[in-house]
């Protein structure tokens, strides 16, 4: 997939927003100690301060970056850090109350306790933060996972040394063993290494891979066993993030490549784009406003479709289904229904009037499962793409972005080859590059993947905006549904 070229933002949302509260507890617990009143709201120039500190919380945590690396420092270099961010904030306060001339009238001895007690709360939160992460990744409770590539010889050593370390919030969902190769899947019929299943080998790494949730891979192979380049390149050119220990680091073209830590290796990891750790960030909170937005636009919009289609189609006015999204991962998609009941046993029937060949996607003139034909209710929210409204609950959730690629269902995926896994690299999304470079008159299959694979490629969040803008401009040309 496409990844984070320092993790940070979004994955360290939950350390920002705990800070955030060590920084309250902490000034409260000041103001308590300093005047034996716990609640300094009744005093508008400590009420203010509540704020100014915020700010300067907010302010000092995006400019200094307090957050990057945090899961692979250690306690003395967490505690440095700790120091460094509460003193820039407690500076920006002090700034504060000599830019307002009201620090004569404000206790210095609160400004210092806060900050003491700051870095010892705040301190202890990051460090137990940091262990139950690290248990969750041990008990298998984190989204992201990963693939062991590795020897039976060598793997318990790694397992052992991932668990321990694991602070990135991993899940070590497999492994891989390289002497396997040329045996099929034979090697991984019901056999596990400390626990962890076997699940593919040289030979069949790919293809599992490319019909599993996989998130990551983890390459660590002894100089004497041969990794094809094949093999690699196939990993990269599904979306996969791959790391490689740097005793063997390769390179192939169209891929991103950093050094970092992985457990406790010093690993190459590369993927087919790496893009600044706040944009991702940015396009979370993007989704967030747009979702929010969105949900309240399709409540609005259910007061006058929910009867239209009831009438012309007694039965559920949401539609949803399974579909396949980020790295393999399962959700249910929903949208107004704008199709009848029996729209999918229909479908069989309909695939030879299909328009993209090999059943890799579904498009057909006319389709009439849709209530009311092109001029009924069905015809018209999808003319208008307001059956994809519904969508924004999914954005809301983190199941979808706003701008991505279309997640395929269950069935179109199950037919994927390797190279059309790549689709799979980001969040699916309510629009996307094909759907603004031609919609419905994209008929090739190939050229929605190499659009798709071009967009994750080159994403960023101004690509996101300009392909939203042009998203309003294609829906109200209504040139067919999204």
């Amino acid at each position: 997939m496409y990844r984070k070229s320092s993790k940070g933002w979004t994955k360290h949302l939950d350390f920002i927003l705990l800070d955030m509260i060590c920084l309250q507890l902490a000034y409260f617990a000041a103001y308590t100690i300093r005047h034996g009143n716990w609640f300094p709201l009744d005093n508008r120039l400590y009420r203010d301060m509540i704020f100014v500190f915020c700010f300067a919380q907010v302010f000092v945590t995006f400019v200094n970056d307090s957050f990057k690396n945090v899961l692979k420092r250690g306690y003395y270099k967490e505690l440095t850090a700790s120091v460094r961010h509460v003193g820039m904030i407690v500076l920006l306060a002090v700034l504060y109350l000599f830019s307002t001339r009201e620090s004569m009238e404000y206790s210095r001895i609160v400004v210092g306790i806060t900050g003491i007690l700051y870095v010892v709360i705040t301190w202890a939160v990051r460090t137990l933060w940091k262990k139950i992460l690290a248990r969750r990744g041990m008990d298998g409770r984190t989204e992201r996972t990963l693939v062991l590539l590795t020897t039976a010889g060598m793997a318990p050593e790694l397992i052992r040394n991932f668990q321990e370390n694991n602070y990135g919030g991993l899940r070590l969902v497999g492994i891989a063993l390289m002497e396997g190769a040329g045996k099929g899947k034979s090697i991984a019929s019901g056999m596990k290494i400390e626990g962890i299943p076997v699940v593919a080998d040289g030979v069949t790494m790919a293809d599992y891979v490319c019909q599993d949730w996989v998130d990551e891979v983890l390459i660590s192979l002894p100089r004497e066993v041969e990794l094809p380049d094949s093999l690699y390149e196939e990993l990269i050119a599904m979306g996969v993030t791959v790391h490689l220990r740097l005793l063997r680091a390769m390179k192939s073209e169209g891929q991103k490549q950093s050094v970092e830590k992985l457990g406790n290796y010093t690993v190459l990891s590369s993927s087919i784009n790496m893009a600044p750790a706040k944009q991702f960030l940015y396009k979370r909170l993007l989704d967030i406003l747009g979702g929010a937005v969105g949900c309240m636009i399709t409540a609005v919009l259910y007061l006058f479709i929910a009867p239209a289609i009831y009438i012309q189609s007694p039965g559920p006015i949401f539609f949803s289904q399974e579909r396949v999204g980020m790295n393999g991962r399962k959700f249910r998609i929903y949208k107004f229904r704008s199709m009848y009941m029996d729209a999918e046993e229909r479908k069989q029937e309909l695939m030879k009037q299909n328009k993209v060949k090999d059943g890799m996607m579904f498009k057909m003139d006319k389709d009439p499962r849709i209530i009311g034909g092109e001029h009924g209710i069905g015809g018209i929210i999808r003319r208008f793409s307001l059956d994809e409204f519904p969508q924004f609950w999914n954005v809301l959730k983190g199941d979808m972005s706003l701008v991505g690629t279309r997640p395929p269902t269950v069935e179109e995926w199950r037919k994927y080859d390797l190279h059309h896994r790549v689709r799979l690299a980001t969040k699916p999304g309510i629009t996307g590059m094909w759907q603004v470079s031609g919609r419905s008159s994209i008929t090739d299959f190939e050229e929605v993947v190499r659009l798709d694979k071009k967009y994750i490629m080159e994403w960023s969040m101004g690509l996101d905006l300009r392909i939203l803008c042009r998203t309003v401009g294609v829906v109200l040309r209504s040139d067919g549904a999204m």
